[in-house]
């Protein structure tokens, strides 16, 4: 088991920044990647970006490249989500996740592949 747990939201006005963070505890060594996603309401979750524990390859959703960066402190078992320039658009719920699972490498944007969440940290972003 892998628990997660997420800190770093807030209220913030356009054009501000927020970095989060999820600091995991548990079997970290059977992870093979970490994620953030994130839902509004009304909404389905929708994948924001993910990290590879080895290779530390990441990968993000269009409507966050060049504004949010994902991390990794390894002496910390914590992942970061920086996020620059934010929008209204961009306010929701996030939540950190992990996957025990190889397919993780083909398939990372899909909720199913993870096996474990955080309990969320909501965003607002004001205009």
């Amino acid at each position: 088991q892998v628990q997660l747990v997420e800190s770093g939201g807030g209220l913030v006005q356009a054009g501000d920044s927020l970095r989060l963070s999820c600091t995991a505890s548990g079997r970290t060594s059977s992870m093979y990647g970490m994620a953030w996603f994130r839902q509004s309401p009304g909404s389905e979750r929708e994948f924001v970006a993910a990290l590879g524990i080895g290779l530390s390859i990441t990968h993000y959703a269009d409507s966050v490249k060049g504004r949010f960066t994902i991390s990794r402190d390894n002496s910390k078992n914590t992942a970061y989500l920086q996020m620059n320039s934010l929008k209204p658009e961009d306010t929701a719920v996030y939540y950190c996740a992990a996957s025990g699972r190889p397919t993780y490498f083909t398939n990372n944007r899909t909720p199913g592949i993870y096996d474990y969440w955080g309990q969320g940290t909501q965003v607002t972003v004001s205009s």
